[in-house]
């Protein structure tokens, strides 16, 4: 739902995203989910600025998210927020993080990218000693950084495609839906066995991980509607403007392969 949401990435959610991706684009050529290119020169920049081809069925989806984002996941997020406390909070997250560094591992040595590579191993074998509830990894030099499959592809050349806005999902591209899909294949807590509680773990991990995030951005998502005239729109924008970035920060990353503090 945020931009930062290309953070929010929980197991369930992210599935059904997938099978909205596929409805997307059978809408689309059933429904005439597109829209249709402005004559005017000004607003034909905009339009190609916006890569939003199918804006028609992108606002409704985004309407629908925030629908239930008022009447489910903004008290939820709320409660969270103000009645867990704030250590727990930030080991609910980082436990998030650790789970998903073996797709950042992977991801950047698809990249080409030893030292970041390498330092999400490691990340994942030092936060691991707790668990992935502390991050034990940060005060040794190796700080969390954000590579996936999707910025990949963009490394090797494949365009993004027309602008998606995916309920559960929130905004990205035929590209990111594509990189969201393999990052699930290399996410190991999808695997776990029906032994031991796994499988309760792996519901309780996926439903805390969903509570904290809409706490943590419940601020923002209520600054976005409240001072932005069309918040679809900013949020398209600003989303774009971040992916971008960190693609470009991908794209610059030559550093050696020895951590920080060596």
């Amino acid at each position: 739902m945020a931009c930062k949401g290309s953070t929010m990435q929980h197991h369930k959610g992210k599935k059904a995203a997938l099978f909205t991706l596929v409805g997307c684009l059978t809408l689309s050529s059933l429904a005439g989910c597109t829209a249709k290119p402005p004559k005017d020169p000004d607003e034909l920049a905009d339009y190609k600025a916006a890569n939003d081809k199918f804006e028609p069925f992108n606002r409704k989806m985004f309407n629908i998210n925030m629908w239930v984002y008022h009447k489910a996941l903004r008290p939820v997020g709320r409660f969270w927020q103000k009645h867990v406390p704030q250590p727990i909070r930030t080991s609910v997250a980082t436990l998030n993080e650790t789970w998903r560094e073996p797709a950042v591992f992977f991801s950047d040595v698809g990249a080409g990218r030893p030292r970041r590579a390498g330092d999400a191993f490691m990340r994942f074998l030092l936060n691991m000693t707790t668990a992935g509830f502390y991050d034990v990894a940060k005060h040794l030099g190796y700080k969390q950084h954000e590579t996936d499959p999707g910025m990949v592809l963009a490394l090797w050349g494949i365009k993004s495609g027309p602008y998606l806005f995916l309920p559960g999902l929130g905004p990205s591209s035929f590209r990111d839906a594509a990189g969201y899909a393999l990052g699930q294949g290399l996410t190991p807590i999808n695997y776990v066995p029906s032994g031991y509680g796994l499988i309760s773990f792996n519901w309780g991990y996926n439903i805390l991980g969903t509570f904290n995030t809409f706490a943590d951005n419940t601020d923002q998502l209520d600054q976005l509607e409240h001072q932005s005239l069309d918040p679809y729109a900013f949020m398209r924008s600003a989303w774009q403007q971040q992916r971008q970035s960190q693609i470009d920060a991908l794209k610059a990353d030559h550093r050696a392969t020895t951590p920080d503090w060596y």
